[in-house]
């Protein structure tokens, strides 16, 4: 089958270099997450200030994701790639060495805009440079990268957790050190240019914004932004909130709660892993069918059971053994399979935008739902889990057989060098 021919070293390396805006993404979010009570203690914050720096993070990399997307469809990929790496390392920097909260308030605004504008540009660069029988293994990588970045900065911030400050500038100052190896190497990465690289100056009309209107882009866009949206509402919710659900609905102490979640962690980088070696071959597809299946179930349990502890261990369970087979991976295959080359950049940016600002409002409203409610939330959750399954169907469907029997890309036609 297709998923099992082998893929040349230099595109693994480009796939790597790419999956590093994964790794800084994640672990930009997960560090200020992890450091922030240190922050707020260090520099005598505010509650507003503390919050404030929280909501920054999403929002400027929901922002990034909009504007550098189009940024590098309009002026090259490959030129914003190098680039916005660039001001990440800056704006991690200034996280590192800050003397007070105003100026950890700017390196976060900084670092949050580059890691959001690294996103779709990321994707798109590895999916120009890949041909079709290996985009999905190429782009899948990029979620194990995502998963490391979060297995890093959790594993310093818990080893570093008795050191104060120094722990918190440690945890940032190695996503400062691997932004500025990753400029460095890819700098020195030779890919072919991809379908909006141009020295001209002039925007083709393939990529102008009547270009991303089309059809063509609409269709794949908003199913897409329909199945990332949905589920990211309850991956999200999880994400940023798994550990004070588990210990204001489920009554778990602080370090029971904090330790399933991090016993999961090796479970979805290796199963990340294993959707790998299937995201080219027709399993990728026939396996989301029964993932999303089971990641339904996950929910209902936990909802049935109203957060209640045993509910959630048999949640965390089924959750963490469906996800990487039925969640934002798929989301960005998908994507690199059914839109249009040359807008693939500014189309994806929007999806990635939009829901990240979707997932910013819910975040603000859930802890207030759970003290409301915990069963209303779970059940809502459950019902956006349902609709990303059917969303998810449509574009296998319907998307996926219709982009296959399109024109082969040009990087069917050739291997980038280093």
């Amino acid at each position: 089958m297709a998923g099992t021919r082998p893929i040349p070293r230099p595109l693994w390396k480009a796939a790597a270099l790419s999956g590093m805006a994964s790794y800084l993404d994640a672990g930009l979010i997960v560090s200020i997450s992890v450091n922030l009570a240190i922050y707020r203690d260090s520099y005598d914050m505010g509650v507003w200030m503390a919050g404030a720096i929280s909501a920054i993070v999403t929002g400027c990399i929901a922002v990034g994701s909009l504007v550098g997307g189009r940024l590098a469809d309009l002026f090259g990929r490959r030129r914003v790639y190098n680039w916005d790496i660039f001001c990440f390392a800056i704006g991690a920097l200034v996280i590192t060495l800050a003397p007070d909260d105003i100026t950890l308030l700017a390196g976060v605004l900084v670092a949050g805009l580059a890691a959001g504008a690294d996103l779709p540009t990321s994707l798109a660069v590895v999916s120009d440079a890949a041909p079709s029988w290996a985009r999905g293994r190429l782009v899948a990588f990029t979620q194990v990268m995502w998963m490391l970045g979060i297995a890093v900065a959790i594993f310093l911030g818990f080893a570093l957790s008795t050191t104060g400050m120094t722990g918190a500038r440690i945890v940032t100052g190695q996503l400062a050190v691997a932004a500025l190896v990753t400029w460095a190497l890819r700098s020195r990465l030779k890919l072919s240019d991809g379908p909006s690289d141009t020295d001209t100056g002039t925007v083709p009309e393939s990529i102008s914004l009547k270009g991303v209107w089309s059809r063509a882009a609409m269709l794949p866009m908003a199913a897409t932004f329909v199945f990332y949206v949905a589920w990211g509402l309850g991956a999200n919710t999880f994400g940023q909130f798994g550990t004070y659900l588990l210990v204001t609905v489920s009554d778990a102490s602080q370090s029971l709660a904090t330790g399933i979640n991090l016993a999961f962690i090796p479970v979805g980088v290796l199963l990340t892993f294993a959707f790998v070696r299937v995201a080219d071959s027709p399993w990728r597809d026939r396996l989301f069918h029964v993932a999303a299946v089971v990641q339904i179930l996950a929910f209902v349990i936990a909802s049935l059971t109203a957060g209640a502890l045993v509910g959630m261990l048999v949640f965390f369970v089924l959750y963490q053994l469906s996800h990487p087979f039925a969640g934002e991976t798929n989301y960005k295959v998908w994507s690199q399979l059914t839109l249009p080359a040359d807008t693939r950049g500014t189309t994806q940016g929007l999806t990635y935008a939009l829901a990240r600002g979707v997932f910013a409002v819910a975040a603000f409203f859930t802890p207030a739902l759970a003290d409301h409610s915990p069963s209303v939330l779970l059940w809502t959750i459950t019902a956006c889990m349902t609709a990303a399954a059917f969303a998810g169907v449509f574009i296998i469907r319907v998307l996926v057989p219709r982009s296959a029997s399109t024109v082969p890309d040009r990087a069917d036609l050739r291997v980038p060098s280093t």
